[in-house]
Parts: C-alpha cells; structure tokens; sequence
C-alpha cells in the first residue's frame, strides 16, 4: 500500500500528513506516508485544490483535512 499526501506545505497539508502518519500507527500498519509537494507531481494527480490524500495512486479527498479516523476508514479493506 502507498499513502500520499498531496500539498505545497500550507499548514492544513502538514496537518492531514500528521492524521496520515497517526492513522497508520494506529492500525499497526507497515506503511510510508509518502508527501508530495511539487505542483507539477500534484497537478499529475488532477488535483485542483490541497491537501489532497492518495492511496495507491487514487485520490481519496482533496480540498479537506481528513481526520486520523477517516484515513483509517478509507485504508480498511
């Protein structure tokens, strides 16, 4: 599984990186949360409003800080 958090570094993106990171120990999960900040590797994604989140290549959410519990139920089977 690969996590991304899309954003330049605005202080919503730090934000849903740190829910990224906490939901992912929480589930025990052996997984890196990747973040992406280049608008051009941004932009690849479609997204048109930060922070975004990806999991596996697919957005999950833009424009929104995501709670740790959110991220947790989109990472869930």
């Amino acid at each position: 599984m690969r996590i991304q958090v899309l954003g330049t570094g605005c202080a919503k993106c730090k934000q849903l990186m740190a829910n990224a990171e906490q939901a992912v120990r929480k589930m025990g999960l052996d997984v890196q949360v990747e973040k992406v900040s280049e608008i051009a590797e941004i932009m690849k994604f479609g997204v048109m409003m930060t922070p975004a989140i990806a999991i596996d290549g697919e957005v999950k959410s833009a424009g929104k800080v995501l709670s740790p519990q959110e991220i947790m139920g989109l990472v869930s089977p």
